[in-house]
């Protein structure tokens, strides 16, 4: 098959696995040839068949052909560190949930080769502006020399991930990290989106680590509001991480005590036929068997007045704690939402929502106004 049009092929597959509804993203992945932001083949590569119970078994692709990498797999960019080129459909439902659109201006924390960024920068065009962020140094060398034809993309080899002031439309953290950085905040716009995934790890997973991812946006100068995306099993950030955190945030997506995932998904079949078919508004995450009142007195945090609503119509209980294996496709695009006001509130909110005190209970935050 001509190499062009395995790429549509690709592209059109990766809108139907994903559900990608943006056509500039889609036309990205058919444009932007992935293996030019790869090492030589033969390439070692994951599928999500790949990955066992308790292990990961990685493959070697039989040749170098370019076709054999324009697939929803993961491809290894060094296999040493388990460091991959994420799984298409993963990343791309990410920065689809960004809405990029020309003119745009967007962040990439942890761009790796610069494959995903090169898609963003496809999305916002010429008149829009990507800036990346790469800890490794010789990720960020070959980064810049794979999108040295596209002017309107920065590569910056730092840790820090410090925009140094300047705002963004959509800010894609593509690695995973304990909290949301100051800086990521104080650089989104009003009405911008940021997707964090939350992670924590443990020694036998190395560099891996697994979590949550969570879609933050900013309402206004001062409001922030948070929902669940899905999970996640990702790279860990380098330097940015906070120890202390990543204990809490392990304990918060830990299955609770005594139970299984197959416990956790059957208390929310029985849940979700219990409270009928408008569950899925007031059931956050699979395991909880709580709705969100019933949530909120448990915790501890009854609110002293009444709840505002968020822009979606739910309430602002953010179920933070919940069991990591189970989030159905049901209710994933419909989960509750937290807000705060101010960003050292939003920071303060999530450190203590991690807290081991709270990680068998769903935790609902409120900021005085």
């Amino acid at each position: 098959m001509d190499l062009a049009l395995r790429r549509r092929f690709f592209a059109e597959e990766i809108e139907a696995v994903a559900k990608l509804r943006s056509a500039a993203l889609v036309d990205a992945f058919a444009s932007v040839p992935r293996d030019r932001f790869l090492p030589p083949g033969p390439w070692t590569v994951l599928a999500e068949t790949d990955f066992g119970a308790g292990s990961v078994k990685t493959r070697l692709t039989p040749d170098a052909d370019p076709a054999r990498v324009h697939h929803n797999i993961a491809v290894a960019i060094d296999p040493g560190r388990q460091l991959f080129n994420g799984q298409p459909a993963t990343i791309g439902a990410w920065i689809d949930a960004l809405d990029l659109t020309p003119g745009g201006r967007a962040l990439h924390v942890g761009c790796g080769t610069g494959y995903y960024t090169a898609l963003m920068a496809h999305c916002v065009g010429p008149s829009g502006r990507v800036i990346a962020f790469e800890a490794d140094a010789a990720l960020a060398d070959a980064a810049r020399a794979n999108l040295a034809s596209t002017p309107w993309v920065e590569i910056h080899q730092t840790a820090a991930a410090d925009s140094s002031g300047e705002t963004f439309d959509a800010i894609l953290v593509n690695a995973g990290v304990t909290h949301p950085l100051p800086a990521w905040l104080d650089s989104l716009s009003v009405g911008g989106r940021m997707m964090l995934p939350l992670t924590s790890t443990m020694v036998p997973m190395g560099n891996i680590g697994k979590g949550l991812v969570m879609i933050v946006t900013r309402e206004t100068d001062t409001d922030f509001t948070a929902r669940v995306s899905g999970v996640v099993a990702i790279y860990s950030a380098v330097g940015i991480r906070d120890d202390s955190l990543n204990e809490r945030v392990g304990k918060a997506r830990a299955t609770r005590a005594g139970s299984t995932p197959r416990d956790s998904a059957s208390q929310w079949a029985r849940d979700r036929r219990r409270l009928g078919p408008d569950s899925a508004n007031r059931i956050g995450v699979a395991g909880m068997g709580r709705t969100r009142d019933r949530v909120a007195a448990h915790s501890g945090n009854r609110p002293s007045r009444p709840r505002r609503r968020s822009a979606s119509g739910h309430g602002f209980c953010w179920i933070a704690s919940t069991p990591f294996p189970n989030l159905p496709g049901a209710v994933r695009r419909d989960l509750p939402t937290a807000s705060w006001t101010g960003r050292a509130s939003f920071v303060t909110s999530f450190t203590r929502t991690m807290d081991a005190s709270s990680a068998r209970s769903a935790v609902c935050r409120r900021t005085a106004r």
